[in-house]
This record gives C-alpha cells, structure tokens and sequence, in this order.
C-alpha cells in the first residue's frame, strides 16, 4: 500500500506542477502560459467520451497496433530463429536485413502509399515493420546464446531437428524474445501514430494531428494522454504474458530481508557474529505479488 500511496503521489505532483505551472502563466524559459490546463485538458476528454469519435478513433488505433504487432511477433521470431540457426539463411537474408533495419518505419510511409491499395494496408505494414526488427534482433541473439549442453542432451536421447526445436530453442529464447517484443510495442505505437498523422482518416494519431491544425490544444493533450495509456497498458500486457510463459526462471525480486543489515561481532568478544537473517526466494512470492511492480 505504501508503494501505491508513492505512485499515486507521484502523479498527483506531477498533475499539480502543471496545474500551477499553466494557471499561473509562468513564462521563464519555457512557455508555459501557452499550454493548456489540467482542468482545460479534462473538461476536452470528459467532452470527447459522450461523442462516437473518439470511440472509433480508439478502436482503430488498436485494431492497426494488434494486427501490425502480432503479424510481427511471428515473422520477428519465426526469421531470428531461422537466421540464428541456418547459415545459409544468415548469407541470404542477413545483407538484405542489416541494410533495411536502420531505415526508420515512419520513412517507409511513401513506400506504403505506393504499394498498398489502401491507407489501412499501409499503416499495419509500418506498425508491423517497425516491431519486426526489435523482435528478430532480440530472437537472434537469445537464439545464438543458448547453451549447446541442452541440444546435445535432446540429440542424445534421440531427438531430432523439430524437437531441439520445441524443447530447447523456442523456451530457452522466451525471454530474449519477449525482450524485444516490449520494446516492439513501444515503437509500434509511435510509427503508427505517426502513420496516422500523415495518412490516416481515423485514429488517435490522426484526431490529435486534426486537433493541432485547428488550434485545439486541449484536444491535442488529450490524443497525447491516450496515446500513453493504451501504450502503458498494451506494454503491460506484454510483459505480464511474458512473465507467464516463463515462470520457471529463477527470479530476482526486491526483499527488505536482503537489505537488512548485518549484526556486528562484539568487539574483544572472540564470538563469530550472528549467522545474517534467511532471504526469502523468490519461488515463494505468488505470481500476484511477482508482477505487482508492473500494474
């Protein structure tokens, strides 16, 4: 409750600051007499709930950030394992990988226009471009990084190829994978935000550019609040599947215990000091309190 009572706290300061910041008119360095109110800010969201807009805006952004990053996730990890694993589709598909990977996805929005039919099309193409590269660098380095012990172990027992890769490949990698798969979602939201703003005809990103172009700066902050909550939430979400799916890792988790420190020997005493307090593993903690830091 205290760790709540903290972020709660937090927020509240920084709602506040701006608050006095903006109602205030402080114009030291930065111009803050040009932002909106908090309060301006939510009477424009209470206002943008009761209208169908912001609903579909709402649920477009989500369909182009859920189809773009799972077609991503599965192309992302499905070449990384392949790369990883086949030099001859390292050779192939490495040259071809490393030169497109630093084009930035927003740039590829021309590229887009001119392939696709549709401007839905070419949003999902940059969402999913710009999670595809984080996942396959990720994949490819939790791939190459396994232990060989493990594979052996399956060839001796007679395992084959499709085995290794079941048993030891795909669960060895899920935690590199879901690595790159958090920061995937985090950059899909920005490309596909961006997307919007350029090409769009619906979505928050497009609402928010429409907001700044008729000089509605309450509206644009709060494109700009949604836009971080559905990325915190879906973020989340990542990382609490992730957690999921690899609960059989040994955990790393902040206890008082292990911090507490350690009695000093007597001085002249001649006595060892007392043994130091046990450390709770990690195991014990329910899943509920493992994953209570990213809710």
């Amino acid at each position: 409750m205290r760790r709540y009572a903290l972020r709660l706290l937090s927020l509240a300061g920084a709602l506040g600051l701006w608050q006095a910041l903006t109602s205030l008119d402080v114009d030291l360095w930065l111009r803050f007499s040009q932002f909106p109110t908090v309060t301006d800010v939510a009477r424009a969201f209470a206002a943008r709930l009761t209208g169908p807009d912001y609903w579909t805006d709402l649920t477009d952004s989500l369909t182009r950030i859920l189809t773009g990053f799972l077609l991503a996730a599965v192309l992302g990890v499905a070449t990384g394992a392949l790369v990883a694993r086949s030099r001859l589709a390292e050779d192939l598909l490495g040259p071809v990988l490393e030169v497109i990977r630093p084009v930035p996805a927003i740039a590829l929005v021309p590229v887009a226009i001119l392939l696709f039919p549709s401007n839905e099309q070419g949003i999902v193409f940059i969402t999913c471009t710009a999670a595809f590269f984080p996942v396959l660098v990720s994949t490819r380095h939790a791939v190459r990084a396994l232990t060989p012990v493990w594979e052996e172990a399956v060839l001796t027992m007679g395992g084959g190829r499709w085995r290794i890769l079941g048993s030891v490949v795909l669960p060895g990698a899920l935690p590199g994978v879901f690595g790159g798969l958090s920061v995937g979602i985090g950059v899909s939201w920005i490309c596909v935000i961006s997307a919007e703003m350029i090409s769009g005809q619906y979505g928050v990103g497009y609402r928010t550019w429409q907001d700044y172009t008729v000089v509605d700066y309450p509206g644009v902050f709060v494109g700009m609040a949604t836009i971080g909550v559905l990325g915190w939430l879906t973020s989340t979400a990542v990382e609490l599947l992730g957690r999921r799916l690899t609960r059989w890792l040994p955990r790393t988790a902040y206890d008082p215990a292990a911090r507490a420190p350690r009695p000093a020997r007597p001085a002249g005493s001649g006595q060892p000091a007392p043994p130091a307090p046990a450390v709770r593993p990690a195991g014990a903690r329910s899943e509920e309190a493992r994953d209570e830091h990213l809710v």
